[in-house]
């Protein structure tokens, strides 16, 4: 990307739509940087020292982060109830969210952070492998076919060498699923090449 691509807005105010330990830690380095920061919480976190340490804190919702910190207009609400007019999503909750960012946008807020399409992107592992290497970037080795029968992933899996990682494209990890490239699927494959004598899997 060019320099005279990037927009560059400028922003005196930051919310930081985290908690705890992320919150304070970008706090700290907002104010060297000279910029006055706001704390979101949740009726759990209301007496957490990232909400003391801010210069303002706003309530976003119930306990439970569905209720509060994956609440993309109420996180937007509270930036412009507080003034500011930027949005540090520090990381997990809606940090890679493309709607949060998009979302940031619309409202006029600066999102610190990638673009939008540049989340999106990277939200399909095997998607952003290929943007990578068709930028000239150097990969792992891997296996990203359409044919995802045991048969071809255990000799892919020969072809490059064990141990190897099995890795959904994208969510959270393969351990949390069931169906596709999840558990049951890996532990088969698993059970194969512990059968042919294959080696560590991991």
């Amino acid at each position: 990307m060019s320099n005279e691509s990037i927009q560059r807005t400028p922003f005196k105010k930051i919310l930081i739509a985290n908690r705890g330990e992320i919150a304070l830690r970008i706090m700290r380095s907002a104010r060297r940087l000279g910029y006055g920061v706001v704390a979101v919480y949740s009726d759990a976190d209301r007496e957490s020292l990232h909400v003391r340490a801010a210069d303002q804190a706003i309530c976003i919702g119930g306990p439970l982060p569905a209720q509060s910190y994956l609440r993309i207009e109420a996180i937007i609400a509270a930036a412009k109830a507080s003034g500011a007019d930027a949005v540090h999503p520090g990381y997990g909750f809606l940090a890679e969210n493309e709607d949060f960012a998009q979302s940031c946008r619309n409202a006029g807020l600066v999102f610190i952070g990638p673009s939008p399409d540049a989340i999106r992107a990277m939200g399909n592992k095997a998607g952003a492998k290929e943007i990578m290497q068709a930028a000239g970037v150097r990969c792992v080795p891997g296996y990203q076919g359409a044919d995802q029968s045991d048969a071809v992933m255990l000799a892919e899996a020969g072809k490059i060498g064990f141990p190897v990682m099995i890795k959904a494209v994208a969510g959270g990890g393969w351990a949390r699923h069931a169906t596709g490239r999840g558990r049951l699927r890996v532990s088969g494959f698993l059970a194969q090449c512990a059968v042919r004598g294959a080696g560590r899997i991991r």
